[in-house]
Order: structure tokens, then sequence, then C-alpha cells
């Protein structure tokens, strides 16, 4: 399973959008996730999409793409709220919702918006908070009571219930060995290892499986993805074209291992050496959003080496 991941906070508007969620459908993507942050890390802003507004977008604008935001920070996404969107979303697209979750970690956008951006240990704190809080309320079909550290509940329900048994699936994303992967035992659905080299993935992965197994879990309960930086060049041309515009090798332009790059059976190679790490989905980061052949290209030169 093959999709893009789009950062939404560099230049998203409705029109761009609009473009790559439809070009994404039509040219068989599984998905298009999404960031989920107000502003760039560096001293720049962009034009934006408030995340979960354009998922309802999403839910509405296309049949068979799946969607989510990879991740939203429990720092500004108070869990019983996003609980009530993420169902609500989920329903509207008939299933088709990850509801991605994470510490946060950009300081820039919450010092910029006036928002509290606590120690990691805290953040981590909340977000375990958060993850029972959703759990609890996505489960329960009678009122819940929690008491937590961060949030509590006092006899919430979520009506209406959620069409989907369980809710929408959760995703849990971070290369954290101990605290991350311990939380996507813990909770998740899927878990999504980010910017990491295959071997250091294959690692993580083994890891993630001993503990569901220590939990009484099956591995196969959890799904694994990949988000990562995708370089496509549609020929050797190109791809000399991009290393010198860029003044780059390639080595660099894979970030020694932690993204892709390169030409069709290039990126090919480099897939199939994640899915032999255990990679069961992948969200390439397409940083280019107005390059929607460079979108139908990688479909149809990449993409369809791995349709069944």
């Amino acid at each position: 399973m093959i999709g893009l991941m789009i950062e939404g906070q560099s230049g998203l508007t409705w029109e761009r959008w609009d473009r790559i969620l439809r070009t994404a459908e039509r040219s068989g993507y599984q998905s298009v996730f999404r960031s989920d942050h107000y502003t760039e890390s560096i001293n720049e802003d962009h034009e934006s999409l408030e995340a979960w507004v354009s998922l309802t977008y999403a839910a509405t604008h296309t049949q068979t793409l799946e969607f989510g935001t990879l991740v939203s920070p429990i720092t500004f996404r108070q869990p019983a709220l996003l609980a009530r969107m993420a169902a609500a979303v989920d329903d509207l697209s008939r299933g088709r919702l990850t509801l991605g979750m994470g510490t946060g970690w950009m300081e820039r956008e919450h010092k910029n918006f006036g928002i509290p951006f606590p120690p990691l240990s805290t953040r981590y704190a909340m977000l375990k908070d958060g993850l029972e809080v959703v759990t609890r309320l996505f489960l329960s079909e009678t009122p819940v009571s929690y008491q937590g550290e961060h949030y509590p509940l006092h006899d919430a329900i979520l009506l209406p219930r959620p069409a989907r048994e369980g809710g929408p699936p959760i995703m849990i994303g971070g290369n954290g060995r101990n605290k991350t992967l311990a939380l996507a035992a813990e909770y998740a659905d899927e878990w999504n290892g980010v910017f990491i080299p295959h071997e250091t993935y294959r690692d993580l992965n083994g890891h993630l499986s001993d503990l569901l197994s220590e939990r009484g879990r099956a591995v196969s309960e959890v799904t694994r993805s990949l988000m990562t930086r995708v370089v496509f060049a549609q020929d050797d041309a190109a791809l000399d074209k991009i290393k010198s515009e860029r003044g780059k090798t390639l080595d660099e332009l894979r970030g020694g291992g932690r993204s892709m790059a390169g030409t069709p059976s290039m990126l090919v190679d480099q897939i199939g050496a994640y899915i032999e790490a255990g990679v069961e989905r992948f969200m390439l980061q397409w940083l280019e959003l107005d390059d929607l052949e460079g979108i139908e290209r990688m479909a149809s030169d990449v993409l369809s080496q791995f349709r069944r």
C-alpha cells in the first residue's frame, strides 16, 4: 500500500489540496496523509490549511482514498474533541480515516500561537492520557469516567456511536524505542516509523513485535507503516538535473538512507528493501505541491510494480 504525505503548512491551499486529492485517487494511490501543523519549524510562514477541516473536505470529495493526520499533536488537540472529530469524519468518509496521534515537536508553532509547550516527558504523559481518553470513547457503549493526570472524563459518551466498530484506527508515529513503541503496543492499530533507514526500521519493527507479544496482542494487530521523503526522477537525465540544481549527491538526496530518491527502478528497489524490513504501508512525503505530473508518473512507473 503506497500513498502520499503532504505538508499542510507548506503552501497548501484549497486549490492545491483539491488537485492533489483528485490526482492521487485517479492515479491509484492508496492514501493521502497530511501533517497537522500551524506553520513551519524554520522562521518562515506559508499558506496552509487547517488539518481537520481539510480532512472533512477529503471525506466528501474522494471515494476510495484513505487519509488521516500524520500526526495530530496532543498539545493542541484536546483528546475528547479529537475523538469526536475523528469519529465524525470517519463516518462521513464511510470508514476511510486513520487517526494519527503524537506528542508534538515543533516549538515554534506553539510559541507563535500561544500554545503551552511542556517538556517531552510531560507531552508523553499527555499523549498516554489522550490515547486512553480516545480509546475509551471509541469503545464504550455506555457513559465512561476516567481520572487521568491531564485529561479526565466524567460520564462521557460519544454519540452517535462510530459507524465503524471500535471507531477509526489509531496510528502512533515516531521512532522512540522505549516510550513510543510501548504506547504503540498498548494502544495503536498502526505504527508509523519516520525518516529511518530500512535496517533501523527492521530492528524497531522486531522490538514492537516483542512488545505486542508481551502484552498478549497478536503481532498482526498493528499495521507497520513508514513516512519518508521521496525525490522522483523519471530517468537518469532528470536525476542528474535534480542533483545539479540542488548541489547534492544521490546519497545526500537520500539523507544517508533516511529518505528515498532516484529513478523508478531505484525507487522500486528502495521500497522493496523496506518491505523486506516489515513495512506494509508507505506515506511518501511529496513536497512539490504543484507537480501533479510527477505524482502521476511515479504512480505509473513505481506504484504499478507493486499492484497485485
